[in-house]
């Protein structure tokens, strides 16, 4: 499978409770659920993957829309050079790497890549 670059790829949650996340999502629109450890699961409502996470603190209105770079590190200069801010340098996690920016507007979004 190809994943197209440099586009949105996965949008994310910080939630307070991930079995109260599944339970709801799961009930109110038959969501798939995958989990990766007691802080992480991934969801899957059969169009676009997504995941829940217990890491940071829940915003309403504001999931982390992730896009997907085959080149991380130049992905990562052009946003700099663009104006945007990085406040999570580049990190792995069970898949892949990625590295979080905010807009000129505050906006967080994510870039990750396998």
């Amino acid at each position: 499978m190809s994943i197209p670059d440099q586009k949105i790829d996965y949008v994310e949650f910080v939630v307070a409770d991930i079995a109260a996340a599944k339970a709801f999502y799961g009930a109110a629109f038959g969501w798939r659920f995958t989990d990766y450890g007691p802080g992480y699961t991934e969801l899957d409502d059969g169009r676009l993957k997504g995941g829940f996470t217990t890491e940071g603190t829940p915003r309403p209105g504001g999931p982390l829309v992730v896009l997907y770079a085959d080149d991380l590190e130049a992905t990562l200069a052009r946003v700099t050079a663009a104006g945007g801010r990085i406040v999570k340098p580049i990190f792995s996690f069970p898949g892949g790497r990625r590295f979080q920016f905010t807009d000129p507007d505050g906006y967080e979004l994510g870039v990750w890549s396998a």
